[in-house]
């Protein structure tokens, strides 16, 4: 079944968000039976902000767990969303903007929360899985028949190929870009230096460098710029969902397990009273129903029994069309993870701090 189009849900959250977080600047939003708080109430409001690629899975989802908070409280409830780069997002909750819950794409931004004093040490471990409920990974896509023959990582270093990829100063799915080329070239022998070189030229050929991963999307889908985007799994699969026979995935070699992170906003929930409702807003993300969800919306279930329901049966490193049996999960790829790194603090240190390696290499055209 075709998805709705990603850029009607962009617009439509879009809107909800912009006149619903304005009234939420205080914290304490009471508007009709709407409460911010009390379960006595007829419904309650929540926020969360999240990552760019995930509009379409929360309004799904934001249905789904309704539903459930219905049944189980007898209490209405909505949930205003908020999506950008997930570097900006977490900015602008620790510049005030009055969250929830977050649902970013790295722990690395929940810490630049947590660094903020709104957030618990040890909200890493509230939540299965170092609150990581879904996962995914980095791929490309490319147009259609592969024009430029792009197979793995080293193809993205022709002089003859333009890549459209975000800004790892701004956007989380683009640090997982960045640490994905750079563990294939380290699995090719290459020394750091060496690695260096090659993450360089890799980002002299970037035509675009969107602040987030749904601003990449729309360059290489909507503006046509580019012959290879990389992206996230779900941003990817969507394309071939929404435009038929004009994309296809090219999985590479190597690449990295990506851990989005999810975790209650302390400060904000015990100022308004929101802390069981967004507590279960995302404990409820690890219900088979959810993961279900997930899923469909091709987000990497953390359940591995329903993981190993959507496993990829096909052949070769190549999708040219959705399954028909929604089988899409490709596993047989060397997937490193952020421990690899040495963790988030270590890695943003290194790569993507100011004056870090990112900054290095990286000369504005």
């Amino acid at each position: 079944m075709k998805k709705r189009g990603r850029f009607l849900t962009l617009l439509m959250v879009t809107t909800l968000a912009a006149g619903s977080l304005m009234a939420c600047g205080s914290g304490s939003k009471e508007t009709g039976n709407t409460q911010t708080g009390s379960k006595s109430g007829d419904s309650i409001e929540i926020t969360n902000v999240s990552y760019d690629p995930t509009r379409e899975l929360y309004a799904a989802y934001n249905e789904l767990f309704a539903k459930h908070w219905q049944e189980e409280n007898g209490q209405e409830v909505s949930v205003v969303q908020s999506h950008g780069g997930s570097g900006k997002q977490a900015l602008e909750v620790a510049n005030g903007l009055q969250a929830d819950v977050v649902t970013l794409a790295l722990e690395g931004d929940v810490d630049a929360v947590k660094n903020a004093g709104l957030i618990e040490d040890g909200y890493v471990d509230e939540f299965p899985l170092d609150s990581s409920p879904y996962t995914s990974s980095i791929v490309f896509l490319v147009r259609k028949d592969n024009p430029k023959n792009i197979n793995d990582w080293d193809d993205l270093l022709r002089d003859d190929v333009g890549v459209i990829t975000p800004n790892p100063k701004t956007s989380g799915g683009a640090r997982w870009n960045y640490l994905a080329a750079w563990y294939y070239f380290e699995k090719q022998g290459q020394s750091e230096d060496e690695i260096k070189e090659s993450i360089k030229t890799l980002y002299e050929h970037v035509l675009v460098l969107d602040s987030g991963a749904r601003g990449a999307t729309t360059s290489f889908v909507e503006n046509g710029q580019g012959d290879v985007l990389l992206a996230w799994e779900n941003e990817a699969f969507l394309s071939l969902d929404e435009h038929p026979g004009e994309y296809e995935i090219v999985v590479p070699s190597a690449s990295i397990l990506c851990q989005p992170t999810v975790a209650v906003v302390d400060e904000v929930v015990d100022k308004r009273g929101t802390r069981e409702v967004a507590t279960e807003y995302l404990n409820y993300l690890y219900s088979e129903e959810a993961q279900r969800l997930e899923a469909e919306w091709y987000y990497r279930p953390s359940n591995e029994e329903l993981l190993k329901e959507y496993q990829y049966e096909g052949e070769g490193n190549t999708i040219t069309e959705l399954p028909e049996n929604h089988k899409w999960i490709i596993t047989d790829i060397d997937l490193t993870n952020i421990d690899h790194f040495g963790g988030w603090t270590k890695a943003t240190e290194k790569h993507f701090a100011d004056g870090g390696i990112f900054d290095s290499i990286y000369e504005k055209k």
